[in-house]
């Protein structure tokens, strides 16, 4: 069944192109959340939806992912609304897109194409450039080489062998050496971050990474808790750059809050793997604040989107806060009690209307409390450089200079901790 878009209501987009597109996913429960996401990702990349249709593919076809038939329908709906693209919620093979392209004879995108288009309008940085350039062609090398399988097949044949197939190796060499290059400054890219996250490994803050769907609301608490003015904007992927700043909390305690990239549903394994750099400072992180849009619909799906890729990082095992958000455009307030009591270590807030923010405060501080031990020693006096260190690095409760030494009761990290273990009483 095709859908089309009243035209009327999308005049706010600024369109550089217009798109039918097809979704493939296999469960009718996900259906408008499917939906939902796919058209803001339209709008992200300033593309205009004029229609849609749907096939549930159990396995998807070789030759053009949907069935023939399906593949006819497409034809004749593309040919009807007129659109420049045809974008799949789904990756195709290369072989699949060319089919689908010459079949409709309309330009075809898959999801992982879009996804990466947005990321390269939004990257602002030289690493995250670099970040989507990497992501870009190791998207494009597999397809690269299938646009050319006819040459391999006939290698070696008399006359087979001319510019054609020179072009290939020659495009793929070139490839192949642009991905290595961006490798290393991508590697060089992850040991500055390293270092810096050592220099401040020095202080006595735990790491914080802030982790949501995208458009959770991440930036609008960053900004609340830093005073900093990260962008705040609905659309998907708004930010890619993390932003690391220090917190203040009650009592003394602080703690370095970085804001990461917005997860997304099936976020591409190449988009994962090329912001790895980036991403690791949620993996490196002491414990994490999961932003959940709690007045989504299909917020569950969500936040187990959110989860998987936390889990593919390698920080399944590290404690979360989970921060139901936008608790002011719930329309049942009273679904509050029931998931906060079955959520360990969650809170409920606000971010736009400052909310809960002080539960929200007070567990951050319970958290930094954590990562912090109680310490008491009694050190010799040649050794009252160590209590200039708590001062530095810690809080120090009491400090107290008696005839048998340094009567010292502090809250240390565990770095200080095991300097003071031979003095611990």
């Amino acid at each position: 069944m095709s859908k089309t878009r009243n035209t009327t209501e999308l005049d706010q987009w600024k369109v550089q192109e217009t798109a039918f597109l097809v979704y493939v996913n296999d469960s009718e429960a996900e259906d408008d959340l499917v939906e939902a996401e796919l058209e803001s990702l339209c709008e992200a990349a300033h593309i205009r939806p004029l229609g849609s249709m749907r096939q549930r593919v159990d396995k998807p076809h070789q030759h053009a992912y949907i069935g023939k038939g399906k593949l006819e329908e497409l034809r004749a709906y593309v040919k009807d609304a007129g659109a420049d693209v045809i974008v799949f919620d789904c990756e195709l093979s290369g072989v699949q897109a060319r089919n689908i392209s010459e079949a409709c004879e309309t330009k075809v995108v898959d999801r992982t194409q879009l996804i990466l288009d947005i990321f390269a309008r939004r990257a602002k940085t030289t690493e995250g450039q670099l970040q989507v350039e990497l992501a870009q062609l190791s998207y494009m090398m597999p397809r690269l080489m299938s646009v050319y399988t006819k040459f391999e097949r006939q290698r070696g044949g008399i006359g087979m062998r001319g510019p054609g197939e020179t072009k290939l190796e020659a495009d793929r060499q070139m490839v192949r050496d642009r991905i290595s290059k961006l490798r290393h400054a991508i590697d060089d890219v992850k040991e500055h971050r390293k270092q810096q996250r050592n220099a401040r490994r020095k202080h006595p803050f735990p790491f914080v990474s802030i982790v949501g769907y995208t458009s959770a609301g991440k930036s609008t608490l960053m900004n609340h808790l830093t005073g900093t003015d990260v962008l705040v904007d609905a659309m998907v992927f708004a930010t890619l750059d993390p932003t690391t700043r220090k917190v203040d909390l009650p009592d003394g305690y602080s703690i370095f809050l970085t804001d990461t990239v917005g997860f997304i549903r099936n976020l591409p394994t190449n988009l994962v793997a090329a912001f790895r750099a980036t991403l690791e400072e949620a993996a490196d992180a002491d414990f994490i604040l999961h932003v959940v849009d709690v007045s989504h619909p299909n917020w569950e799906e969500q936040a187990a989107s959110v989860q998987e890729t936390v889990d593919q990082l390698g920080a399944a095992e590290t404690p979360i806060i989970t921060v139901f958000n936008k608790i002011d455009a719930l329309q049942d307030p009273t679904v509050l009690r029931d998931l906060i009591a079955h959520t360990p270590n969650s809170v409920a807030i606000s971010a736009l209307k400052q909310q809960g923010i002080g539960d929200l405060m007070a567990r951050l501080k319970q958290m930094a409390q954590q990562h912090l031990g109680r310490v008491l020693a009694i050190l010799p006096y040649d050794k009252s450089n160590l209590v200039d260190e708590c001062y530095r690095f810690g809080r120090v409760i009491t400090a107290s200079y008696e005839e048998d030494g340094i009567h010292l009761v502090a809250d240390v990290t565990p770095e200080l901790q095991g300097l003071l273990r031979p003095y611990s009483q």
